[in-house]
């Protein structure tokens, strides 16, 4: 029997590359090739993007699941294997070991994704401070808003940053903005976009602090004591965290794979192992307008599974990104991003 495509993952990347192969089978009449997922959550299917704009729709994290585990692989006929540790890939074998034990692959798919980006905060409540990269993140963010309106440090005035930050006034809470560039989205936008965005949101409850940085946070008696470079000390309820991400490249890293940034891949998607492959946010194309980039929004999420699922048909496709315009969701202040890839 021949060995199954195995994805590691359970984001979008994941199950676009897992919808977009039966897809393509459908159309072709194929016989469906043997998939298993293999993910270190429960495999829930939802949509990433609206971790940063639930508060306002009131929407529980419950809710914001779309399809649950088992209803997408019932659906996608995959072999689920979820809430796995995994220990090592042997390339050599083509050999996923994990706590669950060891899954042949004929073809690997690394969909890995990226961990939030911490850095050092002295205090004896450091490690109160949250990130929200997954749902189980959002789950935990979103049960310390419970109740009365709460006051929300958020370190980054980058997108996520920002985001957060309209979703938490519109959401009834205010939110204290922390970040050591000059103004908002810094490194997205221009300078009087920034401004009109700050200007946007300071009515409505955002506090702005540029050119600075969190360096303390103390137990407070309400709460949790923030204190800047600049000096300035301030309360807040929560602590988040939003400074960016860094793909996942250990696993690979271990496995012989060449990676940089993220793990690097040709224009088929395939790393340095002509077995394993990558896409998302744990990828890095170095074929991108002679530039090496990773790019971690929905769009390249797409055109990137669209075109791996072909090559792991048999039909080989190299992935072309067009202009991908970046939604930045502050309803406050709406902004689309368009720049050539």
């Amino acid at each position: 029997m021949t060995a199954p495509i195995v994805i590691i993952g359970s984001g979008l990347a994941a199950w676009s590359t897992v919808r977009e192969l039966r897809k393509l089978e459908a159309l072709s009449s194929m016989a469906l090739q043997p998939i298993t997922l293999i993910c270190a959550d429960n495999g829930d299917f939802y949509a990433k993007p609206t971790l940063s704009n639930a508060l306002a729709q009131k929407r529980t994290p419950a809710q914001l699941v779309t399809t649950p585990a088992a209803k997408m692989a019932e659906t996608q006929n995959v072999t689920l294997v979820a809430n796995t540790s995994i220990h090592k890939i042997n390339a050599a074998a083509r050999v996923v070991q994990t706590d669950k034990g060891d899954f042949s692959y004929d073809r690997l798919v690394l969909a890995l994704g990226a961990s939030p980006i911490r850095v050092p905060v002295d205090g004896d409540a450091s490690d109160r401070i949250l990130s929200v990269n997954s749902l189980t993140d959002f789950a935990i963010f979103h049960a310390k808003l419970e109740g009365s309106p709460k006051h929300v440090a958020i370190m980054g005035a980058g997108l996520i940053g920002c985001e957060f930050a309209n979703d938490l006034v519109l959401g009834g809470h205010t939110a204290s903005v922390v970040d050591p560039a000059p103004r908002a989205l810094a490194a997205l936008i221009d300078e009087g976009t920034s401004l009109e965005l700050q200007a946007k949101l300071a009515p409505l409850g955002v506090t702005w602090h540029f050119g600075t940085a969190v360096s303390q946070a103390q137990q407070g008696l309400q709460g949790i004591s923030v204190t800047l470079t600049n000096g300035k000390i301030f309360d807040a309820d929560v602590v988040l965290s939003a400074i960016g991400l860094r793909p996942n490249v250990q696993l690979a890293k271990d496995a012989g794979l060449t990676t940089d940034r993220g793990i690097v891949v040709n224009e088929l998607l395939q790393t340095s192992n002509e077995h394993i492959f990558a896409l998302g946010d744990c990828a890095q194309y170095g074929f991108v307008s002679g530039k090496i980039q990773v790019l971690p929004y929905v769009m390249p999420v797409m055109h990137a599974s669209r075109a791996l699922a072909s090559t792991l048909l048999g039909k080989p496709q190299p992935v072309r990104f067009p202009a991908m315009p970046v939604r930045v969701k502050t309803p406050a202040h709406p902004i689309t991003v368009a720049s050539p890839v």
